[in-house]
Order: C-alpha cells, then structure tokens, then sequence
C-alpha cells in the first residue's frame, strides 16, 4: 500500500516549478537524522506533497516516488540517501501553512510540531484534507 509524505524545499533552491520544468528530480540534500529514517521508508509509487519554505511555507503539488532510496553518490556515506521524485500535479491553490494551522484539523502533525524537519509522513486523513482544502 502506497505511503504518503511531505517533502519541503526552499523554492530558490528547487521549486515545483523546477519539478516540472525537468520532469523527474533526485530528491538530496537532507542530513537530519530523523528526516533521513523517513526518507529509508520511501517506496516506489508513494505520493508526496512539495512544500515551498521560507516565505512562501505553502504546499504546491504532489510527487510521485520513483525510485528505491539509496545512498548519496556525492557524498560517500551510506547513511545520507536519496531518492527519485517526478511531479504528478499541482495543486487547485496552494495550502498555505497559516491555514493549516488555523484549520485546527492538524496539531499532531509534524508539519506544524517541529517546522524544521524536510521529509515527514502525511497521515491518510491529513492527505485527503489538504486536497480538500486545496479544491476549496
């Protein structure tokens, strides 16, 4: 069964524009220890959302997993891996992360108890919330 995931880029660095201006992007970067065990649960066919940081801190579009992950090949430590990613949509409108929080539907989610992490799971119900917010 397909998993769900939010992953989080500063749009200077890569946004969904970028995304789907390439067509497929490897998914780097990250170093966070805990971000990095959720990044090892990744599986082919999972979705993910792409969350824009910095001033925008909004959800763009969603992102299909395309690969295994596997380790770094800039990095030569196993413990740093990556993953394949191509875009599958853009969102409506983007969910903004002010909404998120005001929506009260959200307090458990890693999304908005620890702001800095990159990769995180999205539960089910959350997942079909934020579309839901997004068609709204």
């Amino acid at each position: 069964m397909a998993a769900y995931w939010l992953l989080k880029s500063e749009p200077s660095d890569y946004s969904f524009d970028d995304l789907e201006r390439d067509g497929h992007a490897v998914w780097d970067g990250v170093r966070n220890a805990v971000a990095l065990k959720h990044m090892r649960k990744i599986k082919p066919g999972d979705q993910a959302f792409f969350y824009h940081t910095g001033k925008e801190r909004a959800i763009m579009g969603i992102v299909r997993v395309e690969s295994e992950p596997y380790p770094d090949p800039e990095v030569g430590d196993e413990r740093m891996v990556v993953f394949e990613v191509a875009p599958q949509g853009r969102l409506s409108q983007p969910v903004d992360l002010k909404r998120i929080k005001d929506s009260g539907r959200f307090e458990g989610w890693e999304l908005v108890r620890v702001p800095r992490l990159s990769v995180m799971p999205v539960p089910k119900a959350h997942w079909h919330r934020i579309i839901e917010m997004s068609n709204a």
